[in-house]
């Protein structure tokens, strides 16, 4: 095999394509990308088992063939190469020569029939995002998955769904709730829950300029198609939380707040707050003002702010972490509040519409 590429195109392709290669596998090929050189194109793939990225670039193939080669060592070599123009040849023992400029490597491939099968893309129909849409509804959601399986992986995802013209992502983690939903142009509907990991590594390929998201649907895999990138992930398996139930429809207080205004003083709050430690923020809501404050072993903070309250005084206690992720995606000047006393749910949502929906659960008071 021997192909020759531009450095700068081949090195963006194995940096991309790392996300999917899997770290310390018992199956060393898997810790490498797949390379096949066919007629003046060359293929890229990585596959971690859960998710496989494969990339086509055009290049100069001067004889086909195919190898692995470790993708962490494969990346390092084209980030320190200066000339704009790589040769790679692999030799019939896996010996891959490397050359670039006066620079060259020989570093050891693994054979390529020792890579696995990669899922198959599924063949229906596309679906068309706007790329910038996808980001916008990952990072307003994204934040309020599950980071650990434990017993329940399904909440390791996102709840993605299309109905009566409406795209809407849904993640919970169990201490909080993130919706967010926008008007989409598709005939199509369905219901699924795809893996965080996947959808961010997707999210992460987009570019600043407009761009279109191809989404293809199986009973099992979901594939994205961005700007000569083809990402395949498995769907998660089981029915998703019933948040409908969760959400409550009724409200005993609430209050309209400037968004940048409470974000700034939670902020100022915060620095006295350990992450190691469950430390509530404290907030105490009365007629025209609310105080929040917050004690640790680093020491104390207090900060008041007028409000208009609507309902009784009351006393909650929250996640000042949970509480700045919610705030902070809303990404509108200002929000309604609601509560039900101390010891049910915070509910954020626009002041109309329904765009979006945050739901914080409290945490007790000393």
């Amino acid at each position: 095999m021997k192909f020759i590429i531009n450095k700068n195109n081949l090195s963006a392709a194995v940096n991309n394509l790392s996300r999917a290669v899997a770290t310390k596998s018992a199956i060393p090929v898997l810790e490498g990308i797949f390379i096949k050189a066919g007629k003046d194109t060359l293929t890229l793939t990585a596959y971690n088992l859960e998710l496989s990225m494969t990339k086509t670039e055009h290049c100069r193939v001067v004889k086909e063939g195919s190898v692995v080669i470790n993708a962490k060592l494969l990346g390092e070599i084209l980030r320190r190469l200066s000339s704009d123009e790589v040769v790679l040849e692999c030799d019939d023992k896996l010996m891959c020569h490397i050359t670039c400029g006066s620079a060259k490597f020989d570093i050891m491939g693994m054979a390529a029939a020792d890579y696995p099968e990669i899922p198959e893309q599924p063949d229906s129909a596309d679906i068309v995002i706007d790329g910038e849409q996808l980001k916008r509804l990952v990072r307003q959601t994204g934040f309020a998955v599950a980071q650990i399986e434990g017993t329940r992986p399904i909440l390791t995802g996102i709840n993605v769904s299309v109905e009566n013209g409406l795209l809407k992502f849904v993640a919970i983690d169990g201490y909080r709730l993130a919706i967010r939903q926008e008007p989409i142009k598709c005939e199509q509907e369905f219901n699924i829950v795809v893996s965080s990991k996947a959808i961010t590594d997707a999210v992460k390929i987009l570019s600043d300029e407009e761009e279109q998201v191809n989404l293809r649907i199986s009973k099992r895999n979901i594939s994205f198609e961005i700007n000569g990138y083809v990402l395949i992930s498995r769907l998660l398996e089981g029915e998703f939380v019933d948040y409908k139930k969760v959400i409550p429809q009724t409200f005993m207080q609430t209050i309209e707040l400037s968004t940048r205004q409470f974000i700034d003083i939670i902020e100022r709050i915060s620095l006295i707050i350990s992450d190691n430690f469950s430390t509530p923020l404290r907030c105490m809501f009365k007629e025209g003002e609310v105080m929040f404050t917050s004690a640790s072993s680093v020491g104390r903070a207090t900060e008041t702010a007028e409000i208009n309250l609507q309902g009784p005084d009351f006393e909650i206690g929250l996640n000042n972490r949970y509480l700045l992720d919610a705030l902070r995606a809303c990404e509108t000047d200002t929000v309604s509040v609601k509560f039900n006393g101390g010891s049910s749910a915070v509910i954020i949502k626009p002041l109309k519409g329904d765009d979006f929906i945050y739901m914080v659960m409290p945490m007790k008071l000393k």
